[in-house]
């Protein structure tokens, strides 16, 4: 209510003009490259080191079970490097080789009883495939609904107490649900072995016997959510089938083989698969009273004496009317490439705020558990909360390249055993500036002579973004200066930087001494430039350039090799006695001599870019007015004085008025604003004369 007055008297009234506007973000680096473990092919931010470790891991082990070494990739190194010196915010894009897949949890049992059934029969048909293979298997019927057992590329079933690996569906009215585990046991007079043959749409299987009566088996399973069915089952009876009842499923974010902590316990509860990597699981305080159940998330490699919670999650349910449902809770989101659209696409209903799984599905749910009375709403309810227990993560697939090389042996076929393809849809997907935003982009293991595709890709969408800085690498190990100048002279960019040569460092987390590309390196010296200093001070030289982790250069440089290289376009690091290992150089790719062929004055660029835009951004669509043009100069024009008393500016002029906002241009819907400046130039050659003069001489005023 507006408040005036009508008679005499005071008014005292509050004007609020503390409103700030939305302030530019800070952005920082972005990486591409294989990782031990994480979400494949999703960008993921990491703030600092350890949240790296935990979403992306840091040493693998590579080889045969013989001659098994020790590895770090280096988009490890190079996070490692970035956070110890400054950085605040990293971007991981993980790339593979190759199919894979998550981890989904062990049974996470409930109360439902067992259900018997029968056997469907041993000749099926059916549809449904799996990366171009034709599926292969057999019917279950466990009263109405069917149970389809079936794998993949393969033609044998084995007879055994241990779990097998083919998929299981089974149809319960509308969904086909896929098996995480099937034992196949106690078959009558067949031998160990049964054969399973494709022929056209049918599958028959024989035991080595020739028998091909099942009747009597014994089958259990342990059910997930899946799809394709077949297309016809006769019945037979006289099998058993036992079900192991899950009340909901969890999956890993993170994909590969190394999730797979399914395997038996030693003591104290100790997993033989578990790892500083995977997780397992564990329920608490399961109370059919009120519904409630706790959820720990734990490290795979804990044990009941010393159990290491990553996550807690109290009082969820499986009402899915509660704001305690654990779909709500921990999310329940499915992120994964579309290649089609070239965009992350997101299937699910709840945001996910785990930072180790989602919820794959929930099998029993329980809506309005306690009814108005306080009284449990259905009986059968009690049955469906999961009972307090502990388990573990499987059915990951795809495993970090044994075989592959690394580290000084990556070459033009094998750089971490991945191929520069591997590379494609994590460089196309981050040209999209308005989903992903950088200041600067690192993909240490390409390198320019041998992946010259996908580095023209990168540096087309460099340009084409106009808000970060690419650093590359120009040649493999073992090259010389007559290799590298080529691989420069052929680039012609100033959002492009090279640096060279390889450097021998100290791994962080082996404490072996290993060869790696410069750019491995490079992210941490503009973390450490940008945090004692600024984005345009140049991110070179013994205060800023210094790399102290360093123990030695691939090969020490000449002043003769400084200058040739520097000539060419590239950055030498440098090798001094008393100093160490030092970057030398800050120029860009750019050929022709400008203001912008050097790093910090395309750094000054891309930060008053980025700042200003992000200003601009909150006018589009308000009133082309006076007042919205103030708007404007008044949070620019104190952004970049600040800039200029930073030294990043020698002077700079704005200029948004009538004067290029004329009636012509607001009648076309147009805000103009022209931004002038003169950025600050850094002493790369200091020129120091000595001058001798005889005894009694005046010096110079």
């Amino acid at each position: 209510m507006v408040e005036t007055l009508i008679s005499p008297g005071v008014l005292a009234r509050e004007n609020d003009s503390s409103f700030v506007s939305r302030r530019p973000v800070q952005v920082g680096a972005a990486i591409i490259g294989p990782t031990v473990k994480g979400p494949v092919e999703v960008p993921t931010v990491a703030t600092t080191y350890n949240e790296y470790v935990n979403k992306f891991g840091t040493t693998f082990t590579s080889g045969s079970s013989t001659n098994q070494k020790t590895y770090t990739y280096f988009t490890s190194i190079a996070s490692y490097n970035y956070f110890a010196n400054g950085g605040t915010s990293l971007l991981v894009s993980r790339v593979v080789s190759g199919s894979y897949q998550p981890a989904s949890s062990s049974a996470i049992t409930n109360d439902v009883p067992s259900v018997p059934g029968n056997f469907a029969s041993a000749l099926v048909s059916f549809n449904g495939s799996v990366t171009g293979s034709a599926y292969q298997g057999f019917v279950v019927e466990v009263g109405s609904d069917q149970y389809w057992f079936a794998g993949y590329g393969g033609t044998t079933f084995y007879d055994t107490t241990a779990p097998l690996t083919p998929f299981c569906y089974f149809n319960t009215g509308s969904n086909w649900v896929a098996s995480a585990s099937i034992a196949v046991n106690n078959f009558p007079g067949l031998s160990s072995l049964i054969n399973a043959t494709y022929a056209g749409s049918d599958l028959t299987i024989t035991g080595s016997d020739g028998d091909t009566s099942l009747n009597g088996a014994t089958i259990s399973y342990t059910n997930f959510i899946g799809d394709n069915a077949p297309t016809l089952a006769a019945t037979m009876t006289g099998a058993t089938v036992s079900v192991t009842s899950t009340a909901f499923v969890l999956e890993t974010f993170s994909e590969g083989v190394i999730m797979n902590s399914v395997s038996a316990e030693t003591t104290n509860n100790v997993l033989l698969s578990g790892s500083k990597d995977n997780i397992r699981w564990q329920i608490l305080n399961a109370n059919t009273a009120s519904g409630t159940f706790n959820l720990l998330i734990r490290r795979g490699n804990d044990n009941i004496l010393q159990p290491t919670v990553l996550e807690t999650w109290t009082n969820l349910n499986l009402d899915p009317n509660s704001p305690n449902y654990i779909s709500r809770v921990l999310g329940d989101m499915n992120e994964y490439y579309d290649p089609t659209n070239n965009q992350i696409a997101y299937l699910g209903t709840f945001t996910n705020r785990s930072n180790y799984v989602r919820v794959k599905q929930v099998n029993y749910t329980t809506p309005n558990y306690l009814n108005s009375d306080g009284q449990i709403s259905d009986a059968n309810y009690t049955d469906y909360i999961p009972t307090n227990a502990s388990g573990t993560f499987g059915g990951a697939s795809g495993d970090v390249a044994g075989g592959a090389n690394f580290y000084e042996n990556i070459d033009s076929s094998n750089t971490q055993g991945l191929e520069g393809s591997d590379y494609d849809n994590m460089i196309s997907l981050l040209a999209n500036k308005d989903d992903y935003q950088f200041n600067v982009l690192l993909t240490p293991g390409l390198y320019d002579v041998d992946y010259a595709q996908q580095i023209s890709t990168i540096i087309t969408n460099t340009q084409d973004r106009g808000d970060n800085i690419y650093v590359l690498d120009p040649v493999a190990y073992g090259a010389s200066v007559s290799n590298v100048v080529p691989a420069a002279a052929s680039r012609n960019t100033s959002y492009a930087a090279e640096y060279w040569p390889w450097l021998q460092i100290i791994e962080p987390s082996t404490g072996e001494l290993v060869w790696v590309p410069a750019s491995t390196m490079i992210g941490g010296v503009y973390a450490y430039n940008d945090s004692v200093a600024e984005p345009w001070f140049a991110p070179a030289g013994i205060n800023r350039g210094g790399l102290s982790t360093v123990v030695r250069a691939e090969q020490r440089l000449s002043q003769g090799q400084r200058n040739t290289l520097y000539a060419a376009k590239v950055n030498p690091i440098a090798t001094f006695p008393g100093t160490g290992v030092v970057v030398y150089g800050q120029k860009t790719l750019q050929s022709a001599a400008s203001a912008l062929d050097r790093v910090n004055v395309r750094r000054l660029l891309i930060a008053l870019k980025s700042y200003i835009t992000q200003v601009a951004n909150n006018l589009v669509f308000e009133q082309n007015t006076v007042a919205t043009r103030n708007n404007f100069l008044a949070q620019v024009n104190p952004y970049l004085t600040s800039v200029q008393q930073r030294q990043g500016l020698y002077a700079f002029k704005v200029i948004m008025d009538d004067s290029n906002n004329t009636p012509d241009v607001i009648d076309r819907n147009e805000l103009v604003g022209q931004i002038y400046l003169q950025p600050t130039k850094t002493a790369e050659f200091i020129y120091l004369d000595f001058n001798i003069t005889p005894t009694g001489a005046s010096f110079p005023a």
